[in-house]
């Protein structure tokens, strides 16, 4: 959108532009949204006097508005052109002129907007990442966003072949397991000396048989400058050093990235994740516990048996190692949290390592805290991790997984002394849960301490060496919403920065890898010789059984089907929104009862502000509508088993499953349910996007629109009283969704494989990004550290 196209057509339709622009000032409200500027543009061109507009570049300008500024007379706007792509304008209301503005002046505004006149002037501390970009390879296409790795294998060829053929003759010679050297000594010396040997290596291998191993071949070859590491077989190691030679020869991104996928470089996993309950068994449904501890722990059992296979296959026999570390709770109810290890059931060698948070004076703290309140604690936690993570693995990890803002902060400070690659893993970025939370921090800041948070977030973002995402909208959103990390790229928090560019999308550490659920628990409901049939009376009497203190509500019509959720009862999941859809729809009640797995029944079984007040909503809309003969409600369980078989019981009697998230970064509970055969409604705003092809493997619901929503629940059931075979083709159509894109098997290959190309990124780069790191340091102890230091321990 040219500026010269804007100011033409300004002046062309002034008479017709006016009017609106009095409207928006005359809207009364001082910032206006997308939605807020499209009613008020929709409405005025409904109008004799807007006809003029409709198909100029000014509506299409005003139909791109993410927020409106309405100030002394003029109109500041921020508008997204398209995905991550944001240009600022400031139009003269009395004019009817319009001129582009910084970021760094439209912030200004929405400051003066939300804090009024600033004795101080305009001048505030500006965080600006973008001049460290420079020398570094930035994508351009929307499209290519979330497949960095493709992208960089392309620039890696490309450097390979033109500079940095030495470079990589150092990696190879890096790589060792204690003190056994692998794949190269220091024998060789050049580039043209590794060509040649490969050469004359490649040309032994071909005389011996294909299942010859390494061990008994090590002995006859020419050479003695290679390792072990190659390759188990003869026809695996000829393999590797073909594609390495094809690498030095001519390089092209598909054989780099297939050789650097072989290299022997991971063995030996840290994965941090401080906050909540980190436990394999009634730990669900605790404050700040949920699905990523059931994402980690089956991340782990299926990072542990690739990296087994990947060992294997290279010629290793070395035993993987995987530590997930997380805070250990003295007080942790009936929680295994306050053991110092647990080992990971489902693994042979993987640990959950718990350290304690400490006080200033050094004593452990020893109850739960809030997930919002353990920013004081997690430096000192992180020196502590490092030393008994190095303990435990007997050496530095080889790559460290954060999760979450306060895992990937201590992945920040951790790999920053070690040295060793890290990958990031939000889950859920907090900043796009709350409107105007950053604007409005401080009025947030006792219960929430955004300050910490999003300083935390965007330390850790710029310090990862790659970043894991589970859907594209995560990182750039759709075309009418902004993603959770789009929404770091510019934002101000008044009285204490702001951010010209905190994270730039079309870096290449972003990728998408999509989790699955665990094949061994959530198997279709058909599959009738894996039931766990004995589970059957305890689900029938947790649905239909009578009322207790840990279940409200008692079914009259056992013969409805069921309309099932199950989540934490938290605000943003909105099981209260599905309530009230159903309370407030006759016809849907008709047709189905509604089952409820969430939080806990009794208020007072909580310690968590925002559950006890969810909770207590839920009993309002329970005796409000009168829903007790409807409407069954249960305390949240942490059995997976029993979820996997609640899920499939479900199934067996032609229910459906509902996700209402306000927004949901992935929904892995989506998965779950689809895995089962359980056609699934979720929410439009989120990973369910993507994960759901709307009316084929399940439908997209507005959470936003409890109406609309609760009228597409009572098509699908009217549809599958009618057609027995329409349950039926959704079912599938889940089942086969699972299975092309949503599989842990998948997911691990695809993680092992970032680590590998992005290890030797990191190596390639390492020089170049000081500048970067000294800068976020800086960032960390002005800002990061004395607001943390204002949160009472």
């Amino acid at each position: 959108m040219k500026i010269f196209d804007l100011q033409s057509d300004f002046e062309t339709n002034r008479p017709s532009l006016f009017p609106l622009l009095r409207r928006f000032r005359g809207a009364d409200r001082p910032l206006l949204l997308r939605t807020d500027v499209a009613d008020e543009l929709d409405a005025f061109l409904a109008l004799p006097e807007g006809l003029p507009l409709n198909g100029t570049v000014a509506e299409k300008l005003f139909r791109r508005t993410e927020e409106m500024i309405v100030q002394e007379g003029c109109l500041h706007m921020a508008v997204r052109l398209k995905v991550a792509e944001w240009c600022y304008f400031c139009i003269d209301i009395q004019n009817v002129c319009i001129g582009e503005q910084s970021a760094s002046r439209f912030l200004q505004a929405k400051e003066r907007m939300a804090n009024g006149f600033n004795p101080e002037g305009d001048w505030a501390l500006e965080i600006d990442l973008k001049p460290f970009e420079r020398g570094f390879p930035v994508m351009k296409e929307t499209g290519s966003i979330g497949k960095g790795v493709a992208f960089l294998n392309r620039h890696l060829a490309h450097s390979v072949s033109n500079r940095q053929g030495n470079r990589l003759l150092d990696f190879l010679k890096l790589h060792k397991y204690g003190d056994v050297q692998l794949l190269l000594n220091q024998q060789v010396k050049s580039i043209g000396e590794l060509q040649q040997a490969l050469r004359n290596v490649r040309r032994v291998l071909e005389t011996v048989e294909p299942d010859a191993e390494w061990v008994d071949l090590v002995e006859q070859l020419p050479e003695t400058c290679f390792e072990p590491g190659w390759g188990r077989r003869a026809d695996t190691i000829r393999d590797t050093m073909g594609l390495l030679l094809d690498v030095l020869e001519s390089p092209d991104a598909s054989s780099l990235a297939e050789f650097l996928g072989r290299i022997p470089m991971v063995s030996r996993l840290a994965v941090l994740s401080p906050h909540g309950y980190f436990g394999q068994s009634g730990v669900l449904g605790l404050p700040d516990t949920g699905g990523q501890v059931v994402y980690i722990l089956d991340q782990v059992r299926a990072l542990e048996k690739q990296m087994r296979h990947d060992l294997h296959d290279q010629g290793l026999d070395i035993e993987p190692r995987i530590v997930v570390v997380t805070r250990l709770i003295p007080e942790a109810g009936q929680t295994t949290c306050n053991q110092h290890l647990e080992p990971i059931v489902g693994t042979e060698n993987a640990v959950i390592l718990r350290v304690p948070f400490r006080t200033e004076n050094g004593e452990v703290v020893p109850h739960w805290i809030s997930r919002f309140e353990i920013w004081p604690y997690l430096e000192r936690f992180s020196r502590e991790a490092e030393h008994e993570l190095i303990t435990h693995l007997e050496g530095r990890p080889d790559l460290v997984i954060g999760n979450y803002s306060d895992g990937n902060l201590v992945a920040s400070l951790m790999t920053q002394r070690l040295g060793v690659a890290q990958c990031n893993i939000a889950h859920a970025l907090e900043k796009t849960k709350y409107l105007f939370s950053a604007l409005h921090w401080q009025q947030h800041e006792e219960e929430y301490h955004f300050s910490c948070q999003f300083t935390a977030d965007l330390i850790a973002m710029n310090t990862a060496d790659f970043i894991i995402t589970s859907t594209y909208q995560e990182i750039a959103g759709t075309d009418e919403g902004v993603g959770q990390y789009e929404s770091y790229q510019t934002f101000t928090m008044p009285g204490l920065y702001r951010v010209l560019q905190g994270i730039n999308v079309f870096d290449p550490k972003f990728n998408i890898i999509s989790p699955g659920a665990d094949a061994e628990v959530y198997f279709p409901h058909t599959e009738a010789e894996r039931r766990l049939d004995s589970l059957h009376d305890d689900i029938d009497d947790l649905i239909y059984g009578k009322a207790h203190p840990e279940a409200r509500g008692e079914l009259a019509d056992r013969d409805k089907p069921l309309l099932f959720a199950m989540s934490r009862l938290d605000h943003i999941k909105n099981v209260t929104g599905l309530l009230r859809w159903y309370a407030e729809c006759p016809a849907l009640q008709d047709k189905a009862n509604l089952f409820l797995v969430a939080g806990v029944v009794d208020p007072q079984r909580s310690n968590d502000s925002e559950e006890r007040q969810q909770c207590e909503l839920m009993h309002q809309l329970m005796d409000e509508y009168k829903l007790d003969s409807r409407v069954r409600w249960v305390k949240a369980s942490s059995d997976r088993n029993f979820n996997g078989e609640l899920y499939r019981r479900i199934a067996d009697q032609r229910g459906a499953f509902v996700q209402p998230a306000l927004f949901e970064a992935f929904g892995l509970t989506v998965i779950e349910a689809m895995s089962t055969g359980l056609p699934v409604f979720a929410t439009r705003f989120g990973g369910p996007m993507e994960i759901i092809e709307n009316g084929i493997s399940g439908f997209h619901i507005d959470p936003n629109h409890g109406a609309e929503a609760a009228r597409k629940m009572c098509e699908f059931f009217d549809r599958a009283a009618a057609d027995e075979n329409h349950w039926t083709r959704i079912a599938q159509g889940a089942l086969d969704r699972v299975e092309a894109a949503y599989t842990w098997e998948r997911y691990a290959a695809n993680l092992l494989r970032l680590t590998r190309i992005y290890g030797f990124w990191k190596h390639i780069s390492n020089i170049d990004r000081e500048e970067t790191r000294r800068y976020l340091e800086m960032f960390y102890g002005l800002l990061y550290r004395p607001r943390a230091a204002t949160i009472k321990q």
